[in-house]
Formats: C-alpha cells, structure tokens, sequence
C-alpha cells in the first residue's frame, strides 16, 4: 500500500481540512505511536509556544491534545493552531517514515484554515508567522462570534438561485438588526450562511411563498456559535484591514506555493509569487468557494485525494455526497428494467446534477477518485507489532 500511494502521488492532492467543533480525531493515538509520537508532539509544542507568546500566558497544545479538549469561542485561537500543527505533522511523518514526499503531490487544496497550512507547507510563510496573524484575527472573530448561527440552506431539487440568496441576505441586513451573509458554496444546490442574532431565522421566514426559494428549498440551523470568517462580518472589526497592516511587515510571501494551490478563495490556481497577501485578505471576507474546487479537481486527472489533519470533515463530505449523487444517477440509469417513467423520477430528484452532468460528463469520475483519511491511513501502516502501541489508551 506504501508503494501504490508513493507512485500514484503525481495524480494525488493533499486536502487540508479548516476549523470545526470538533478538531482532536486520532491525534492522542499519534502521540501516543513510538515513531509518530515525537514529531506531533514537536510541532504541537511550538504552536503552543506561539499562542503563548501572543496570549500572554503558557498554552500546553500537548495536553489539551491528550486530554480530548474540544474547542469553545474561549480557545478558538488554540483551536487554530493546534490544527495547523498537527497537519504540519502528518506531512513531516509521510515524509520521514514512507518517503513520500510533500511536493510530490500534483495539487493541495485547503478549506478555510486548511489553506492558510498549505501556505505554511507550500514554504510561503513559516508557521510561526502565519499563526501570529491568524491567532490576532482569532481574538477578534471569536467575539464576533458570540450571537453568530450558521444554517445550511439546501435544494432537493434545481440549483439554489445564489443571486437571489444574496440579494435576501442584502435585504435582510439593510434593516439593522444584524449582518447575514454566505461563507461556503457547497455545492450548487448547497450554500452555508451565517448571521448575527435572528437574522438566520429572518432568512427561513422570508423563504415562505419567495419565487426563488421553492418547496423543494430548505434551511437548517447549526446549533453551534460560529466566528464569522469568509463573510463581510469580519469587517465589523476590522479585521481585514489589520490582518494586512500585519502582513506588510511579515517575512516571506514571495514564491508561489508548491505544489501549488487550488484556492477557496477565488476557485483557481491563482496564486503568484507576490498575491499571497492579497489572497489571505479576501480569505478572511469573501466566500469560499468550495465547489468550484472540487470540480476542478474531479475535471482533472485526479485519482486520489489524501484528507490531512484530525477528524477532516467538509471536504471528504462534499466529495462523499458528490460520489453518492453521481453513483445513484449512473445506477438509474442502468436500470433499463425500471422503464423511462421511473427513470425519470429518479433524474428528477437531482435535476441540478442532470443538468450539470448533461453539459461536463467529467463528475462522472467523482466515484472512481479514491480518498484517503491520512491519520486513520498511518495508524493502519504501524505494523502489527506497533499497532497497540499507536493506539493504546493515554
């Protein structure tokens, strides 16, 4: 297995996944692994090192680690960088135990706080200076973040009208009570907004009898608080502005990234040898742009994606939902017994992915792209002897 992953990582991509509620996954188990030990503990102590200077206090990144502490507003910054660590972590452990090496890859996409580490991996800007700009932000956000919800606003049917998402959410901000804006495009029958205060609320009750928002048109709420980066929220303290009076002054930010990056930020590999400030000034305000991604990636040759970082969430989910979508209309399709009627009710379910398949028959690769949780990948490559040392209890 070693072998087909280091021969197969020039049609590979590195995803590196963002921020969550949830942002431990196996790391206790790595740090637990003889070999991998030292080196997640290694790069957890200087992300912990660098908190504690911009916090004022000591941060041990380690033990919160070991003890399973999941992430409140209150530690969102410790949140940030323990994530970017132990990425930086899983790529120096490829490197040194199976000789596959980081530039190898034929592309590295991140999503949200993912592609700030690909900077740091891509040799753009050392971790300790991206981390200083990314935890000043974070103080900041987390505040903003404390009357903040999320919903998830979703099409059974056609594609979400976005223009007409972002009109209500213009309309609904204009009235004073709070900002709602959208921070992901999903996919194209899928947007995540977030607001302040009733604003989400405003939103589902406005979609009622909207032309644009049909019966088939749905929003959830996350029950969650959530910092509202990726949105015209971050505005609101200026964040923008002082993350890039930060970044003048900051060393590096002059080589493209290698492997280069596929960015949420604009949809394309669209960084240079001089934008990379640029870029992480719209990360933190504009949406990310999620699908346009992994479309590209799915219109490319690529034959695996390898999800960096602990318990990776969006991205492997956007592409597991693709897959399942993709694989249900090639099934019914096949499916000659059911007659034209029934496989018609079938399409009609998703008629935003007919269309899409209709007009770019390359997301019917999606189900033949492999993926790979890195962290579950390298517990399984311990051997059967290191096995319950890897994942023996703290």
């Amino acid at each position: 297995m070693e072998n087909a992953l280091k021969q197969g990582m020039g049609s590979s991509v590195f995803a590196f996944r963002g921020y969550n509620v949830t942002n431990i996954g196996k790391t206790p188990e790595l740090l637990a692994h003889d070999e991998y030990g030292p080196i997640v503990t290694r790069h957890l102590r200087e992300a912990g090192q660098i908190c504690s200077d911009v916090e004022g206090k000591r941060v041990n990144l380690v033990a919160r680690a070991k003890k399973r502490q999941n992430t409140t507003l209150k530690t969102y910054g410790r949140a940030l960088a323990s994530i970017v660590a132990i990425e930086l972590a899983h790529i120096e452990i490829l490197e040194t135990y199976f000789d596959i090496k980081y530039t190898d890859a034929k592309m590295v996409v991140g999503y949200s706080l993912g592609e700030i580490t690909a900077l740091i991996a891509g040799g753009v800007y050392s971790m300790e200076d991206a981390l200083r700009v990314l935890l000043e932000m974070a103080k900041d956000a987390a505040k903003l973040a404390s009357n903040v919800s999320m919903g998830v606003l979703f099409s059974r049917g056609a594609s979400l009208d976005t223009a007409a998402v972002e009109r209500l959410c213009l309309e609904i901000s204009s009235q004073g009570d709070g900002v709602i804006s959208i921070s992901t495009f999903l996919s194209p029958n899928t947007v995540l907004l977030l607001g302040q205060g009733k604003t989400v609320d405003e939103f589902k009750r406005h979609m009622k009898g909207h032309e644009a928002f049909p019966k088939g048109v749905h929003l959830r709420k996350n029950p969650h608080r959530w910092p509202p980066l990726h949105t015209i929220l971050a505005r609101q303290q200026n964040i923008s502005n002082r993350a890039s009076v930060m970044l003048d002054t900051v060393d590096g930010g002059l080589t493209t990234p290698d492997p280069p990056i596929l960015s949420c930020i604009t949809g394309g590999d669209d960084y240079t040898q001089i934008n990379s400030r640029e870029m992480i000034c719209k990360w933190i305000d504009q949406p990310q742009k999620l699908w346009d991604v992994v479309h590209q990636l799915i219109s490319s040759d690529v034959t695996r994606v390898i999800h960096i970082g602990p318990e990776p969430n969006i991205i492997p989910a956007t592409l597991n939902r693709l897959v399942i979508d993709v694989t249900s209309q090639m099934n019914a399709k096949s499916l000659s017994s059911l007659g034209l009627r029934a496989m018609s009710q079938i399409a009609r379910k998703r008629p935003w992915l007919t269309q899409l398949i209709s007009s770019d028959a390359s997301l019917l690769r999606a189900p033949f792209v492999e993926q790979i949780v890195l962290e579950d990948w390298l517990l399984e490559r311990s051997g059967d002897g290191a096995s319950a040392q890897a994942t023996k209890s703290e």
